[in-house]
């Protein structure tokens, strides 16, 4: 499984993408625009979460400037997330037909996120890739629902070991979290076993955060 470190360009970041081929990739966020390196894989977000955190309203010239960004790249995005509406699955919906044509022509496949209550029959057919959204009880109960109906599932706002290993033994593809860097390698230290352990085919040990 990928971990997206998100709007991360540190050292610590730079130093496990290597030592940890295809593990480690970026998710850029509106206003947390890094420019992607070659050998990094890397997903759009939509900004819609920290926007709703925050009470503020979806910003939709920010992410399309966003989007814009990866005009004329020839390293593309594993996936652009559209526009979703937090905590609203109809919402959610509208904002998906609304919004998925124009984001369609960026040429990337399309995520769509899903919120609390959904199931895998809401997933639109043109979705390439399932972003597990919704609040954080829901998300985690809700991931083997969506792993086993689709072969690209990524999880948002994982920031804890038992997360990482919860999606990894699901069969995520990907999840993302903005923490892991934040605090130098004392913060990264779940995330350095969680590679370690993965990587080298180790048994995990019993976690409770």
């Amino acid at each position: 499984m990928m971990v997206m470190v998100t709007n991360s360009s540190s050292m610590l970041t730079g130093y496990l993408a290597g030592k940890y081929e295809g593990r480690i990739g970026w998710l850029l966020s509106p206003g947390g625009w890094r420019e992607p390196h070659s050998w990094l894989e890397y997903g759009i977000d939509n900004g819609a979460f920290p926007l709703f955190a925050s009470g503020k309203p979806f910003d939709e010239v920010a992410f399309y400037s966003h989007c814009d960004r990866i005009k004329g790249r020839t390293h593309k995005p594993l996936w652009i997330a559209v526009p979703d509406v937090v905590g609203d699955r109809e919402g959610t919906l509208r904002s998906w037909f609304a919004h998925s044509p124009q984001v369609a022509q960026y040429g990337c496949p399309l995520a769509f996120v899903v919120q609390d209550g959904m199931t895998p029959d809401d997933i639109p057919p043109n979705a390439s890739v399932v972003f597990v959204g919704g609040t954080d009880d829901w998300k985690m109960r809700s991931v083997p629902m969506f792993t086993a109906a689709f072969p690209r599932v990524h999880v948002g706002r994982i920031n804890g070991e038992k997360g990482l290993w919860e999606c990894h033994e699901a069969g995520a593809e990907s999840c993302d979290g903005t923490g892991w860097m934040r605090c130098g390698e004392e913060r990264a230290a779940g995330l350095l076993r969680y590679l370690d352990e993965s990587t080298n085919g180790r048994k995990q040990i019993k976690l409770t955060i």
